[in-house]
């Protein structure tokens, strides 16, 4: 099966462009890969403004302003945190629009609350923040692969109408 993402980055490139917008990341189960396959674009500083990689909860903290309670209450990998990395993103760069990723990529660190695939999704956008659960199967890289698939196709559906 073929890599969909590069054509993904491509029309997001072209829409963000179209719009005059620029948008930020904030990864923690990716690890900054939504950023990379942004950044793998020459030109990309025209619409991709700066990413977020926020591993640690203390990172979200640090870096995005999620607070600390929200993390202990709910647990980083929850609609909450997403919510909140997606926002702290747009909050803390001049930027319009933020996709935020918070999940359990594995094989590790899945419990039954919150198993192997389990990812929150965030994007914040001129019109709000909006979020998402997914569970996705397969290995480690399979998780993180779908992820970025997920994060910059969900960013595209909720662009503001040119």
């Amino acid at each position: 099966m073929a890599d969909i993402t590069p054509a993904l980055v491509a029309q997001l490139a072209r829409e963000l462009k179209a719009r005059g917008l620029m948008m930020a990341t904030a990864e923690s189960c990716t690890g900054g890969l939504i950023a990379g396959a942004c950044t793998e674009v020459s030109g990309s500083s025209e619409w991709f403004e700066r990413g977020f990689v926020t591993y640690s909860n203390e990172a979200k903290h640090e870096l995005l302003g999620v607070p600390a309670e929200l993390i202990a209450q709910h647990g980083a990998v929850s609609e909450p945190v997403a919510r909140a990395m997606a926002a702290g993103a747009v909050a803390h760069s001049p930027t319009q629009l933020a996709v935020a990723v918070t999940g359990v990529a594995g094989p590790t660190g899945g419990s039954p609350a919150k198993p192997v695939g389990t990812v929150w999704f965030g994007w914040a956008t001129p019109a709000g923040v909006f979020t998402e659960h997914q569970r996705f199967d397969g290995d480690r890289s399979a998780v993180r692969q779908a992820t970025v698939r997920h994060a910059l196709a969900g960013l595209l559906q909720r662009l503001p109408t040119a």
